[in-house]
């Protein structure tokens, strides 16, 4: 279970943005989405969340976890 908000990184006007999740603004925007990515896995490092990457189109392409996992992992 994760503690901190959830992070994902979407598609912005100015390149991606950084959003927490329920989050009416972007937290951070940067000019390609692998600093964007980089700045989500900073801040969910920190909260021990996940992270929700978006493609262009706007569905979520690939998750990440941090912290709060089963180990060992449940299955």
């Amino acid at each position: 279970m994760t503690k901190g908000r959830n992070q994902h990184v979407v598609p912005h006007e100015d390149g991606w943005a950084v959003k927490p999740e329920g989050g009416q603004r972007a937290s951070s925007v940067h000019g390609t989405q692998r600093e964007a990515i980089d700045r989500a896995r900073e801040i969910s490092q920190r909260q021990d969340s996940e992270i929700f990457i978006h493609g262009r189109d706007g569905r979520i392409r690939e998750r990440d976890s941090h912290g709060g996992d089963p180990f060992p992992p449940k299955g």
